[in-house]
């Protein structure tokens, strides 16, 4: 054995992925996740410590009880002697410490005969700290796990489906066999690791709708990528769509048992999106699988498990209850269903459901399997039958106690809808808003649609160059061709601009792209595009501005106007100077005014600038200008990063 992985060594020692991390850790290794590899002496270290904490922890464990065993076991025997006092019930004549701690808290528990007997001070600090530890036990486990919610995606006929069912036949239980629950839309696998829910959406965009209303289902992303096919168009926009979201992203290579199949090109093609796999020291987990024959199938899960371990997921089923619409249909014999993912809480048959402005009863449930429950706990997928229209999927589910409370929620919500639609209308953004705190890097989004490969990656070189220290440009998606529906919706979430060279959007996709607020720009010259982009960088960072000398001129002469006040006769002797430009009055070495030229005259006539050579009057405001005092002018100029 030259190399083993963390999360290996961790389960053939016993111990959990956090506690490997920690010895890695103080030993100074360096890893990228659990998944990554380590020497074998650092293993045998490893052990070693490990070794000698048990030792530690099993000398303790043996040497501490052995006094309070023979100190329980001398006190006990006086005490047992005495047998009149239990009156209640026969005593049993084994002296345990835990009868004797409850009588000695309060006299209203008399059926122990221990109680009676005088206990030694040794006995009397083992049932207190029994005592003391009895509530802190619980309140050590705090909220509880829970399973991860995982969704599947990538391009067209990768595999994405033929892995779930895979997955399904061989991890679901018997009485859910037979292929995928459509009307759920979802599933949970049972693993060596624990549960997997699994949900099974119609594809990236579903999944960015989903997010666009605030909720994060999917805890963790799969990409399928065919090893024959490498990256498509789909699997661009759904590896963009999962950087979104900002939830961990794990790439399964489907197909490798194909005889034209090449894992290498795709982990290099990877590289091409600053995605560095694990092999090339990078931290993508990328995991090669078969959907038809299984190979690396139990491998991603473990991955999935790990991930999960590492983002440490956890949900209260006493809390109160929230959740997530994944889908709602109309079914013609039921009636309205909805797919419900449950977040937080437990969800009752009875209770009473508020999703955006409608509420509804739970008169149903039914889970993955088909079968009816009465109630969900945390990270479990649900279909209800009680809402009298259909819910959006992506809108958030809030419970309330009764129908009063649910219509009063209701109607609160439609008058917070009014009122910010009003403000909308009459407030603008503020500053801060606009360009983001101060002090911060200024992310420009972007997305990218041209008409060959040539010209996107030509835009995005030069988009490359325009990156600088206080701005970074992001192009969150590029691709050939005309821009989707899909590129809006990310667009939409992104806070993104949609950028075309040389090819123009659909009507359809124009309409989406207004109702959702999203510019789509089109340009036929490339100089035009990267003019846009240096409009944009602008708007998204602070403009820097710097003073830029302009010109001095020498007072010859003051004089005293009624209404403009005292007017600097003078002779401009360097540069220019112009109207509302800055003033700098020095007298001797010693500055004795600043402020701004607020009138220039050549002659009686007003002019905006005077050039070097010239005379002028230059009126400051400012009564005490004295002849000798020299006057340099100044502006404020933008800035621009090179």
């Amino acid at each position: 054995m030259s190399k083993i992985r963390i999360y290996s060594l961790a389960k053939e020692v016993g111990v959990d992925n956090h506690r490997m991390l920690e010895i890695l850790d103080g030993l100074g290794v360096q890893y990228k996740s659990v998944s990554s590899t380590i020497e074998e002496d650092t293993v045998e270290l490893i052990k070693q410590i490990l070794a000698e904490e048990g030792t530690d922890a099993t000398g303790g464990q043996v040497s501490d009880p052995t006094p309070d065993t023979e100190v329980a076991g001398e006190t006990p025997e006086p005490a047992a002697a005495p047998q009149p006092t239990p009156a209640v019930q026969t005593a049993a004549p084994t002296p345990e410490p835990a009868p004797g701690q409850m009588p000695s808290e309060g006299r209203a528990v008399p059926p122990t005969p221990t109680a009676t007997a005088p206990a030694s001070p040794a006995t009397q600090g083992a049932a207190a700290t029994q005592v003391e530890e009895r509530p802190t036990a619980p309140a050590e486990r705090e909220v509880p796990h829970r399973a991860p919610v995982v969704t599947i995606m990538g391009h067209v006929d990768h595999g994405k489906t033929s892995l779930l069912d895979y997955i399904r036949k061989t991890k679901v239980a018997a009485k859910e066999a037979g292929g995928i629950t459509q009307h759920v839309g979802a599933f949970e696998a049972q693993t060596s690791k624990g549960r997997i829910v699994f949900i099974d959406t119609p594809g990236h965009e579903a999944f960015t709708t989903i997010r666009a209303r605030g909720a994060n289902v999917a805890d963790i992303a799969i990409i399928v990528i065919a090893a024959d096919d490498s990256l498509m168009p789909q699997t661009r926009e759904a590896i963009a769509h999962a950087q979104a979201a900002k939830v961990p992203m794990i790439v399964a290579i489907n197909k490798i048992d194909l005889a034209q199949a090449d894992p290498e090109r795709v982990k290099t093609d990877l590289t091409q999106l600053n995605l560095v796999p694990e092999e090339y020291g990078g931290d993508l987990v990328v995991v090669p699988v078969s959907a038809r024959t299984g190979e690396g199938v139990e491998d991603l899960l473990e991955y999935i498990s790990l991930t999960a371990e590492l983002e440490d997921l956890r949900a209260d089923p006493k809390g109160t209850f929230s959740g997530v619409i994944i889908e709602g249909k109309v079914d013609k014999q039921a009636g309205v269903l909805a797919t419900v993912m449950v977040q937080e809480g437990t969800l009752h048959i009875g209770d009473f459901l508020v999703v955006g402005e409608r509420y509804g009863k739970i008169k149903a449930m039914t889970d993955t399997g088909g079968g009816r429950i009465k109630e969900a706990g945390p990270s479990t997928p649900v279909q209800v039958l009680g809402f009298s229209d259909v819910p959006e999927s992506g809108e958030k589910v809030v419970s309330a106690k009764n129908e009063h409370a649910a219509r009063e929620l209701v109607d609160a919500r439609a008058g917070q809808r009014r009122d910010a639609e009003n403000a909308r209308v009459r407030n603008r953004l503020t500053l801060e808003e606009m360009m983001g705190p101060v002090g911060t890097v200024r992310t420009v989004n972007l997305i990218l649609r041209a008409d060959t490969q040539g010209s996107v990656e030509a835009l995005q070189g030069i988009l490359a160059r325009k990156e600088s220290e206080d701005v970074k440009i992001n192009v969150m998606f590029a691709g050939i061709g005309s821009p989707s529906e899909a590129d809006v919706l990310l667009a939409s979430t992104a806070e993104a601009t949609i950028l075309c060279f040389s090819v123009t959007a659909a009507g359809g996709v124009k309409k989406i792209a207004d109702s959702k607020g999203v510019e789509i720009k089109s340009y036929r010259i490339i100089y035009e595009l990267i003019d846009e982009v240096d409009r944009l960088i602008k708007g998204t960072s602070e403009p820097v501005f710097e003073e830029k000398y302009l010109g001095r001129a020498e007072v010859r002469m003051v004089i005293r106007h009624p209404k403009s006040g005292n007017i600097a006769g003078s002779y401009v002797t360097d540069g220019s100077l112009k109207r509302n430009s800055k003033a700098k009055v020095t007298r001797g070495r010693q500055v004795v005014y600043e402020g701004t030229i607020v009138g220039l005259k050549r002659f009686k006539d007003d002019v905006r600038e005077v050039q070097t050579g010239y005379e002028c009057g230059i009126n400051l405001d400012w009564d005490d200008v004295m002849e000798g005092d020299i006057i340099e002018a100044s502006e404020m100029v933008e800035v621009t990063s090179a």
